[in-house]
């Protein structure tokens, strides 16, 4: 619970900022007219052309829906942190971060470019981190930031390789130019890798089973947080991905398949786990898991009822739920406790908030007349006509909604009624700013179940009809007949109810059961953090250890393999005639470097050995001058001397080498051969680049303009002292540091 100053002059900074998800709330609804017609707005700018990226603007009736649902939740929560926070020390900063989150958000369900929607994407993945970590100087809070932030973003890392790999079968990151492909993506012997990846980037983000496990740990974050982020905005990131691919990827059996069966369990898990816990925020989590995988659930459906049932959900749990996590919050800021044990006879002290809390949860639970009993029909009605697996999904939908109908009782009966509790704060009704947006967004669910044709019209069918081709009516009613899903919401009050009254008894089965599995899902994660960690000392023991041969050996053997091995799968051809031009001094060269290289490698004195590398060098500089560049062959004589005379200097305060005992075995016999490889595979390269005709336009520019701009015939040195002027200096800084080390070095010793 965070204590806030009402009278604060800062707190004005959520009244203002507050301003900005207005604005593009009365944007969005400007533009709702002519996407209830059918228009698409599509507008793009070249973002980075050589990569064939846009940032083009998708606005359709999906993309509308989710962008109304973020700026309307967007603002009453900004209008409530301004209170809920009041004088916190870093009241900016959390704006900052609350708005760069919103505009992300916005950004990802508007743009048409898939790599436009992965920088989106990982740009929520931050501002996520930075705001579950808000309070930074908690343990706990830092903790479960960090692992929000380790399984979203390694999810997002697959995602980013399903965009890759689903733009080079597609042709194209366009949402819009995939669904023209979408028949050939299917067909293609990548579908079920790009359906991996995907499936890993949605399933991560939306805390699917077996990634669940982030969600509820997140709860560390302030109350306006988790409203926005994990009820409305950021969990439904993989949501929307799910949506908008669905007529690029979906209608297949994996897809089916996969969705429904992991959509189901974790719905089952997140209802179940609801019950057992006893801190408000835990439990409304817990049901966000629920609510998640009954969306993904029905996104595993291709028929009308399937798919409209998952946008009517979609915006039932955005608004009950959002409401019940601010309700939370001003429980815990007024009483200074949201453990259900410990508070109760809120509802004279808090009259406004308890009508929100009985609002919202009533639309939860969904009774008759609220928008949640519409929804909660439609989800019988798309259960039942679910392609693959309809028993599990009805009965899994049945269980999850009997049990979210008892939640609903907890929260909104528990804290209200019976005798006034003790509690650290003595309770009394929240400012203006805090409970105006829970009634406001618990209201609608009684609004939108009256008007649902309206909903319909306006909100759904554009939406549904954005994502999948139909014929059929989309329509949403408060009384269709007597039939199945009116029958199953019927059981689903009755059984509700009984666990409600039964919830002491069923919570204790439920804690045992849980208590008693063998492994959970946080456990892998725990695992796979400590493999890292072992792995990371483990690799950098062997390779940061401070000997110069070993990191020669492992970026050498790296070059080798990385380019050898597909070398070896397509060999390049070269003719044997391409040696023609060496000639004899050529020859003779090559022959004296080649006995310069066995004495190198022979010699028991280490002065020998650099002065055989020094041959080496003054052999290449040969080659340069035989072929007609005597400016570099100069160079290199230079350089290869002053080596030589430097190193020779150092070598001489070490012992003789035949002082030693020669090394012979598995270690020279790598070497050899890593130096063999490593010499193939250049002179390789080399032959196989010339059989290809270069392309002179950088050469040209350097013939063309070295004496015209730069006043110089020579073009090398042009090249250092003009063209790349900047890197010719900082190369010589380089040097001159490290001589003004090795000066420092010596007088030390000299000192010594």
């Amino acid at each position: 619970m965070i204590a806030a100053d009402r009278d604060a002059p800062n707190s004005r900074i959520g009244l203002a900022t507050s301003l900005i998800p207005l604005s593009f709330f009365c944007v969005f609804i400007y533009l709702l007219p002519r996407v209830n017609a059918g228009e698409v707005i599509y507008f793009h700018i070249n973002w980075i052309p050589s990569l064939g990226v846009q940032l083009s603007v998708l606005i359709d009736g999906l993309s509308l829906l989710f962008a109304l649902v973020i700026c309307c939740v967007g603002f009453f929560v900004g209008l409530y942190a301004a209170d809920y926070l009041g004088n916190h020390s870093r009241l900016g900063r959390f704006y900052l971060y609350l708005n760069g989150f919103m505009l992300a958000m916005l950004g990802l369900v508007l743009v048409d470019n898939l790599m436009a929607l992965f920088v989106f994407w990982e740009l929520t993945t931050l501002f996520s981190y930075l705001l579950i970590g808000f309070e930074h100087g908690s343990d706990t809070a830092r903790a479960n930031a960090r692992q929000a932030l380790l399984v979203t973003g390694a999810g997002g890392l697959a995602l980013l390789i399903g965009i890759l790999l689903l733009g080079s079968t597609g042709d194209t990151y366009s949402l819009r130019g995939l669904v023209q492909n979408a028949v050939r993506i299917k067909q293609h012997p990548l579908y079920l890798s790009i359906l991996m990846m995907v499936f890993l980037g949605a399933f991560t983000k939306s805390a699917q089973f077996p990634f669940h496990f982030w969600l509820p740990n997140a709860m560390s974050a302030p109350a306006p947080i988790s409203a926005f982020l994990h009820s409305a905005t950021m969990v439904k990131a993989g949501i929307y991905l799910l949506a908008r691919l669905h007529p690029v990827l979906g209608g297949t059996v994996p897809w089916m398949g996969t969705l429904v069966v992991i959509g189901g369990i974790t719905a089952l898990i997140g209802s179940v786990q609801a019950m057992t816990q006893s801190d408000l925020k835990r439990v409304l989590a817990f049901t966000t898991i629920m609510a998640l995988g009954i969306l993904t659930m029905f996104l595993g459906g291709k028929t009308t009822p399937a798919l409209t049932a998952a946008m009517t959900f979609f915006l039932v749990h955005s608004l009950y739920k959002s409401s019940l996590f601010l309700v939370v919050g001003i429980i815990d800021h007024q009483t200074g406790t949201r453990q259900v044990e410990h508070i109760g006879g809120l509802l004279k002290p808090l009259p406004f908030t308890f009508f929100a809390a009985a609002a919202a949860a009533l639309s939860m639970a969904g009774f008759p007349l609220f928008f949640g009993f519409i929804g909660k029909e439609i989800i019988y009605k798309g259960a039942l006509t679910e392609d693959m697996f309809p028993e599990f999904a009805t009965i899994a939908a049945l269980l999850s909604n009997s049990l979210m109908t008892a939640v609903a009782g907890i929260i909104a009966l528990r804290p209200f009624l019976g005798p006034l509790k003790k509690t650290p704060n003595f309770p009394k009704e929240a400012p203006l700013t805090m409970w105006i947006g829970p009634v406001l967004l618990g209201s609608l669910g009684i609004f939108f179940g009256i008007i649902p044709g309206w909903v319909a019209r306006w909100l759904i069918e554009p939406a549904v009809r954005a994502f999948h081709w139909t014929t059929e009516d989309i329509q949403l009613k408060l009384y269709h007949g007597i039939n199945e899903p009116l029958l199953l919401s019927i059981i689903t009050l009755g059984l509700g109810t009984t666990v409600y009254f039964l919830r002491g008894n069923i919570r204790q089965v439920f804690a045992g059961f849980l208590d008693k599995l063998p492994v959970k899902a946080e456990y892998f994660y725990t695992l796979t953090l400590g493999a890292v960690a072992w792995l990371a000392k483990t690799l950098t023991r062997m390779l940061q250890n401070g000997s110069l041969h070993r990191y020669l050996v492992v970026v050498i053997g790296s070059v080798t393999l990385g380019v050898g091995i597909p070398l070896i799968k397509n060999p390049p051809s070269f003719a044997v005639n391409d040696f023609a031009g060496v000639g004899q001094s050529g020859w003779l060269v090559v022959f004296i470097i080649a006995a310069a290289v066995v004495l190198v490698v022979s010699a028991r004195s280490r002065l020998l050995a650099i002065c055989g590398l020094g041959v080496i060098g003054a052999g290449i500089a040969m080659l340069f001058l035989i072929f007609g560049a005597p400016d570099v062959a100069l160079t290199q004589l230079l350089v290869e001397t002053l080596t030589v005379i430097i190193v020779a200097l150092v070598l001489l305060r070490l012992p003789r080498l035949d002082h030693q005992k020669p090394k012979y075995g598995a270690g020279k016999l790598l070497n050899g051969v890593l130096a063999a490889a490593v010499g193939m595979l250049i002179t390789v390269l080399i032959l196989a680049v010339n059989q290809h005709e270069l392309d002179r336009f950088v050469t040209d520019f350097f013939e063309a303009n070295s004496y015209i701009a730069a006043h110089g015939r020579n073009i090398v040195n042009v090249i250092l002292v003009d063209f790349r002027s900047l890197d010719t200096l900082g190369e010589i800084t380089v040097v001159a540091i490290a001589g003004l080390a090795g000066y420092a070095l010596i007088r030390i010793q000299r000192k010594s």
